[in-house]
C-alpha cells in the first residue's frame, strides 16, 4: 500500500513507495508503528521483531461509499451569493470610528468603548480592509468573466484557439463598463473590438479597457 507513514519512537520517519516498500534505520531500543489516514497501528518493539528485513504489516481500512454527486455548471449569481454569505463579516466590515450611544451608567449618552478599542487595533484593521479589497476585486473579476465569456465571444466573432485567447486578454473590459452596459452595448463593444482586433488595433475606447481605474 503506497503512502503509509512509517514512524519510530526515536523520531525517525518515512513512507511507503508506490509498491508499498520502505526502508528506515532503527536501534534496538526503538519501537516502530504505521499510520494511514490518521489511523495508527500499535507500536512494535524492534527487539520483538524476529525478521526485521521482512517485517510486513497488513492494514485494514474502510473506504466509504459516496452518495450521489451532482455536478452543476458554473453559476455566477449562486456562487456570488454563497461567497457573500461565507465572508459576510469581511464584506460588511467598516473601519472603526467613534460612536456616541446611550451611557451604560444611567441616563444620557456616552462613547462606544468597544468601537474605541477597535480603533487602535491598527494591524488587524489594515489586514481586514486589505482582505475585503481582495474579495471585492475577485468578485468584480468573476463578474467580468460572467459577462465577457468565451462562449459569448466565440458566438459573436467565430474566433477560436490562440486567437480567441489573445482577444480575451487584449479586449477584456473593465468592471465599470461590464456592470452598466446593456446587452446591446456590450455585444456591440465585442463586435467593434473584433473589427479592431482583425486590423491589429488596440481597444478604441480606453474607458472600457482593463487598465482604466475608477
Amino acid at each position: 500500500m503506497p503512502g503509509v507513514s512509517v514512524l519510530t519512537s526515536s523520531g525517525k520517519g518515512t513512507s511507503t513507495n508506490s509498491n508499498g516498500y520502505y526502508e528506515i534505520n532503527v536501534t534496538e531500543k526503538d519501537s516502530i508503528w504505521f499510520s494511514y489516514l490518521n489511523k495508527p497501528t500499535i507500536k512494535f518493539p524492534v527487539l520483538s521483531i524476529k525478521t526485521p528485513l521482512q517485517f510486513d504489516i497488513a492494514l485494514q481500512i474502510s473506504i466509504p461509499v459516496l452518495g450521489e454527486v451532482k455536478i452543476r455548471p458554473p453559476d455566477y449569481r449562486l456562487d456570488s451569493i454563497r461567497n457573500r454569505e461565507e465572508y459576510a463579516k469581511i464584506f460588511d466590515y467598516r473601519k472603526p470610528g467613534i460612536k456616541v450611544g446611550s451611557s451604560n451608567f444611567g441616563a444620557g449618552v456616552g462613547f462606544d468603548l468597544d468601537e474605541m478599542v477597535n480603533m487602535f487595533r491598527f494591524k488587524r484593521n489594515k489586514s481586514t480592509l486589505n482582505f475585503q479589497k481582495r474579495l471585492i476585486l475577485q468578485e468584480q473579476d468573476k463578474f467580468i468573466d460572467h459577462r465577457f465569456s468565451k462562449a459569448l465571444v466565440r458566438r459573436l466573432t467565430r474566433l477560436s484557439g490562440e486567437e480567441l485567447d489573445s482577444f480575451m486578454v487584449s479586449f477584456r473590459p473593465n468592471y465599470l463598463f461590464a456592470s452598466i452596459a446593456s446587452d446591446y452595448d456590450f455585444q456591440k463593444y465585442i463586435l467593434d473590438s473584433f473589427g479592431r482586433f482583425k486590423k491589429g488595433l488596440p481597444p478604441e475606447n480606453p474607458r472600457k479597457g482593463k487598465e482604466s481605474e475608477f
